[in-house]
């Protein structure tokens, strides 16, 4: 008989149920005792650990190259190779992120319930990519290189690869590709102004964000290969969309630092007003639609906003020390309510 995995505490609280309903006459002592028989307390957390061990060891690899660059021994071994032709490391990275690609995928064939290591080749075959397209960019000569072009590439490759491989990974890496080519492509056309048709990053992301979100819902669902990927896209535009947003609320539609500073705040509290006015609307929309990602993106974006707003504009208004209990009175109301709202989820 299959057994249930519970913790320690979820096991004593069912043994209690168990022990109420038997003693109640629901059900007789040899159900109840095979109820009993089929509760287990669950094993260490192994696919945990697994998620784990693989973010840290590919945060260790990163260690490891950066370190490199720090070593008198690597560098000595590098100047040795000063003169090799950017061509020669295009090709390596290239080969590289293919061998990453083609050993993830066989694996995925083969062992699809290795999720972590799987993904963990993909990530490592997305930063090969990334890296021989920086040295494409070097052998074309970025400087006189409509530059942005690469990035581009970049979002077309990593898209046919997500769609071949079925990785949502890939996936995200294709969104946020998307985002670097749109940001250097703006800049490009306003000639590496920061205001792009009138209008600064946070400004343009905004409306990138919401273009993505409406892509997500209404053209990818039409599409056949991509609508594995249209709740990655959703959570991808809502975000672009919301940190853009808020960091509107902060700084304007202003591109010069300067000029930001000599500003007060509540002359752009109309658009802290718009970051609040749409993360509330999403909170009302993700319980009206029992939709958690929406409601908990709405949730963690309408606490920020007001939070910022607080700091704006009490922290030179008010003495520090009533300042800070505010905060920790506020911020205890609000791990109050999340907790009554976990413990009515579990």
């Amino acid at each position: 008989m299959k057994k249930i995995d519970t913790n320690k505490q979820e096991k004593e609280t069912l043994e209690s149920a168990i022990d109420h309903w038997s003693k109640e006459g629901y059900i007789d002592e040899q159900i109840a005792s095979r109820l009993r028989d089929s509760i287990e307390v669950k094993s260490f957390e192994w696919g945990v650990l697994a998620k784990y061990a693989f973010w840290i060891a590919l945060a260790s690899l990163v260690f490891s190259v950066l370190s490199l660059f720090v070593d008198d021994v690597f560098l000595n071994f590098v100047k040795r190779f000063y003169e090799t032709p950017n061509i020669v490391f295009f090709i390596f990275f290239a080969a590289l992120a293919a061998v990453f690609y083609v050993v993830g995928f066989r694996n995925k064939e083969k062992f699809p319930e290795k999720t972590f290591s799987n993904e963990t080749l993909m990530l490592a075959g997305a930063f090969s990519t990334a890296t021989s397209i920086g040295f494409l960019g070097q052998v074309l000569d970025r400087n006189e290189l409509h530059f942005s072009l690469l990035f581009l590439l970049s979002v077309i490759i990593y898209g046919v690869l997500a769609v071949k491989l079925d990785s949502k990974l890939i996936w995200t890496f294709t969104l946020i590709s998307l985002g670097v080519w749109f940001a250097t492509e703006t800049a490009y056309h306003s000639d590496w102004g920061f205001k792009f048709w009138g209008m600064n990053y946070p400004l343009r992301f905004t409306i990138f964000g919401v273009l993505v979100t409406l892509f997500a819902l209404l053209a990818q669902p039409k599409l056949k290969k991509l609508q594995p990927f249209q709740s990655t896209s959703y959570i991808v535009g809502l975000l672009y969309t919301m940190i853009a947003l808020w960091c509107l609320s902060i700084f304007g539609n202003y591109s010069d630092f300067e000029e930001w500073t000599r500003v007060r705040q509540f002359h752009i509290f109309y658009w802290g007003l718009l970051s609040t006015v749409v993360s509330a609307g999403l909170i009302l929309y993700g319980l009206k639609a029992k939709d958690n990602i929406t409601r908990e993106i709405g949730f963690v974006f309408f606490i920020l906003n007001l939070y910022t707003r607080f700091v704006e504009y009490l922290w030179d208004n008010i003495n520090r020390t009533i300042f800070f209990l505010i905060l920790a009175v506020s911020f205890w109301f609000v791990g109050l309510w999340a907790e009554r709202i976990w413990k009515k989820r579990e």
